[in-house]
């Protein structure tokens, strides 16, 4: 779920950024994957991506005949054969998602965070500019792929729910 921003809502200042919220974020999704950066130049920002799968994307029949693999900020997949769904559907329930978490305790949920398990998100998809210009800022549909698709969240609240 993507909403509308409270109209007096102001940026999220961070030691390492500013955060300009775009939109409120709600997400139910299996992870597909996961991916953690020390040593990128976005990493004191986002130390963690989670490739997330939800509705044609989290169904263990479909998923069992792809594989997935994330790498330098990109999530990717593969089947042979033929495809386990048409690559506009894949495109529209999976993505790769960078998260900033809000707090210590955010982060320690995401350190804890798998393959297979069913998460509960919700934050803010935000711009980030750094105090030296560097501007990362997150994708506003599910319907893109390639460079620039990914989203961008500032992650408030995370919950495990489960693994599928």
């Amino acid at each position: 779920m993507q909403s509308e921003l409270p109209p007096d809502l102001p940026a999220f200042e961070l030691e390492v950024a500013t955060l300009q919220p775009l939109a409120g974020f709600s997400l139910d999704a299996r992870v597909l994957g996961r991916a953690d950066y020390v040593m990128d130049a976005e990493s004191s920002l986002s130390p963690t991506d989670l490739a997330l799968g939800w509705q044609a994307m989290a169904d263990p029949a479909v998923l069992s005949r792809m594989r997935i693999a994330q790498s330098a900020r990109w999530y990717s997949y593969r089947w042979e054969g033929e495809a386990p769904l048409p690559p506009e559907q894949i495109h529209r329930s999976s993505a790769n998602m960078h998260m900033i978490p809000f707090d210590g305790r955010v982060a320690h949920t995401l350190r804890k965070v798998r393959e297979g398990d069913r998460v509960r998100i919700d934050g803010w998809l935000v711009e980030a500019t750094t105090p030296q210009g560097r501007h990362w800022r997150s994708s506003l549909t599910r319907s893109d792929a390639g460079n620039g698709a990914c989203e961008l969240i500032y992650v408030c609240a995370i919950e495990i729910e489960g693994t599928y």
